[in-house]
């Protein structure tokens, strides 16, 4: 089986490639624009230590061209970043000088990226449907939703997206209830990066989610609940994505951003550059640079926030980085193998066939949520949720997928109406006024 990994100068590309020791990929091959940063992730691949118990590693091939890539591949694994570490940057900074959130996948700071990011994507996507319409592709890239949703325009189910924090939340939320991670039950709905963990079932059937939101201990032993706190968890009665942080307090947040000095992006853009420019001088270091840099990288994954709610560290649990190459693997798996799992998956409202009805009945059939999906060999089922989202939860959707399909309409079609509403219409932006400027001086 051949795997395609597009960005494979990309940071995570070491995870999944660990990931892949004894599964069915005979092949990788890794394709990027930048030739340096697949030059050290090549070497990176070299250096990382073979598995103990034999599992072969498949081997890899670099690629000269998308289409030498996409062509004939089983799978494609898209993880692009379209302006580089640099252009995340820039995403931040804009909207910080209008006083706005600046962050890669949410508010104006979330749009301006997915207006660079959507035309590249669908081209790939076209060139996909031409030279390997049978592939299956897992979208990495960010914005996860917008970006899927785009590219299911022209591959349909045959694009699925994935994120590791819904998969991270439900297995911390079990630890913390004293339940197995792998045996449990969950109901998770919304968007990526906008969803809500509702009930955690047990092995006994019962839900343990209300035991967990009473017990305060528990609540702080894990990032959600230190996060946003047991007073807030229990007027919600749920578990929200670590990402609605920005929403739920996003005064504390911009407030901790600005004082930090440095946007995440900033360090990040900082820290890679570092990185690349010592392990192409010393490749045979490569992999032990990558970890060291990997970890420095979870350490201060969500600092801002972690500082609004009170600096606290991450627990060591949770800095293994298994998190998108495991998912990744797990779908990848129940597709090829046709196995049955359950996985929480960014797919088409109503991709479960022709006579599911849709996850959220108040959006369209085709915009791409973020739900629990049963997978086997003929693509990923959404699961029907058993209660309808809370009027503030769907609001807070409904809202954020407009701002989605603005996105897509506005790098579609080159239109500044659809651009002014994607940022204007965001609930982090609090002005029309601000939306404006924020476009200009992005150059958008």
């Amino acid at each position: 089986m051949r795997l395609t990994i597009l960005g494979g100068g990309g940071f995570r590309v070491p995870l999944v490639y660990r990931a892949l020791a004894g599964s069915e990929v005979g092949t990788l091959t890794l394709y990027d624009t930048d030739p340096l940063r697949l030059g050290v992730m090549r070497a990176v691949l070299d250096g990382l230590p073979r598995p103990a118990d034999g599992g072969g590693l498949p081997r890899v091939v670099v690629a000269a061209s998308l289409d030498e890539a996409v062509r004939g591949a089983d799978f494609v694994f898209s993880a692009i970043r379209v302006g580089g570490t640099a252009g995340r940057v820039a995403d931040e900074h804009v909207p910080l000088a209008e006083g706005l959130l600046g962050q890669e996948t949410v508010g104006a700071g979330g749009v301006l990226y997915g207006l660079r990011t959507v035309p590249v994507a669908l081209g790939i996507a076209e060139r996909i449907a031409e030279l390997a319409p049978d592939a299956w592709v897992i979208n990495f890239t960010n914005p996860a939703g917008t970006v899927t949703e785009a590219m299911a325009s022209v591959l349909g189910s045959r694009v699925i997206g994935i994120c590791d924090s819904p998969v991270g939340l439900v297995r911390r939320a079990a630890r913390a209830a004293g339940a197995d991670p792998d045996t449990v039950g969950y109901d998770y709905v919304g968007l990526n990066h906008l969803g809500w963990l509702r009930s955690l079932t047990g092995a006994d059937g019962r839900d343990l989610l209300p035991g967990l939101l009473a017990d305060e201990a528990a609540l702080a032993s894990f990032e959600e609940g230190r996060l946003f706190g047991p007073a807030w968890l229990r007027a919600l009665g749920a578990l929200p994505n670590e990402y609605l942080h920005y929403y739920y307090f996003r005064r504390e947040t911009l407030a901790a951003v600005r004082a930090a000095g440095e946007t995440r992006g900033a360090f990040l853009d900082a820290q890679q550059s570092a990185f690349f420019a010592e392990a192409h001088r010393r490749p045979e270091q490569a992999f032990a640079l990558w970890e060291r840099t990997r970890l420095e990288r979870e350490e201060t994954y969500m600092a801002e926030s972690r500082a609004a709610s009170g600096g606290w560290e991450r627990d060591a649990c949770d800095l293994d980085g298994g998190g998108y190459d495991q998912v990744a693997l797990a779908l990848m798996r129940a597709l090829a193998r046709d196995r049955p799992a359950r996985l929480i998956l960014n797919v088409r409202n109503s991709s479960g066939g022709p006579d599911a009805p849709p996850v959220l009945a108040a959006l369209p059939p085709d915009a791409v949520v973020e739900t629990v999906c049963e997978v086997d060999g003929s693509g990923a089922h959404p699961v029907a949720s058993p209660t309808p989202l809370g009027e503030a939860e769907l609001g807070l959707v409904l809202q954020l997928k407009a701002v989605e399909r603005a996105t897509i309409e506005a790098a579609l079609f080159k239109d500044r109406e659809a651009a002014l509403r994607a940022v204007a219409l965001h609930p982090l932006v609090d002005s029309v006024a601000v939306a404006e400027r924020v476009l200009a001086r992005a150059g958008a």
